[in-house]
């Protein structure tokens, strides 16, 4: 566990986990936490998956791959995840951070926006589309589901993994959307480092927001 402000923020280093276990356990554990709960970070690898969000279209998933799809219970369309992608799923009480589900999305594209420029690298937010992007072409994406005012799922970035599965889908439903990762801009760096820059100032900007809003 580590501290983060006033508020305790417990970071799980999972590894290479297999995706429907640990969805379950994300569901657990926001149905079992009370007030006093501390706020759990979970990072880890998945191995390759399709996940199609509550309201997602099946028709997002262009061609059979024998990777496994999976229909799940966050906002948004189709994503892939698989080894060399950073995933983070942020289990936070939102009401006990002052955050509202907006502010938390714009929080997460914040500290992937940072991780990055740590790494050179200039990503921005697109209007409409909520993920982070270089130069149009995205490297990070998001999700969330809220349950009595706690979030769980979370974000995704492609640091070194295999982008060829990203080309059966209409990535987070978009037509035509180039999924890029940071291999590509010339970063060795692989997710275990890249996992800890990005753990960081997730842990800031989460702490942050009990401070702004004392009187």
């Amino acid at each position: 566990m580590q501290a983060v402000g006033s508020l305790p923020l417990v970071v799980r280093r999972l590894g290479l986990v297999e995706y429907e276990p640990t969805w379950a356990a994300m569901r657990a554990f926001t149905d079992a936490r009370t007030p006093e709960t501390p706020d759990e970070l979970w990072l880890l690898e998945h191995p390759p998956v399709f996940t199609l969000g509550q309201a997602g279209k099946p028709e997002h998933l262009l061609r059979e791959t024998g990777i496994p799809l999976v229909k799940i219970d966050r906002g948004g369309q189709i994503t892939y995840h698989g080894p060399g992608q950073i995933v983070v799923y942020l289990m936070i009480d939102l009401h006990r951070r002052h955050l509202k589900v907006r502010e938390m999305v714009t929080l997460m594209e914040q500290a992937l926006i940072d991780c990055l420029a740590d790494y050179g690298l200039a990503a921005e937010r697109k209007d409409g589309a909520p993920g982070v992007y270089i130069a149009g072409e995205k490297i990070a994406a998001l999700g969330l589901r809220v349950r009595n005012g706690c979030s769980y799922h979370g974000l995704a970035l492609n640091v070194d993994a295999d982008l060829a599965p990203f080309s059966a889908i209409n990535p987070c439903g978009y037509e035509g959307l180039k999924t890029i990762r940071m291999k590509d801009f010339g970063v060795t760096d692989g997710v275990a480092e890249v996992g800890e820059r990005l753990l960081a100032h997730l842990g800031r900007l989460l702490a942050h927001r009990p401070a702004a809003d004392r009187p």
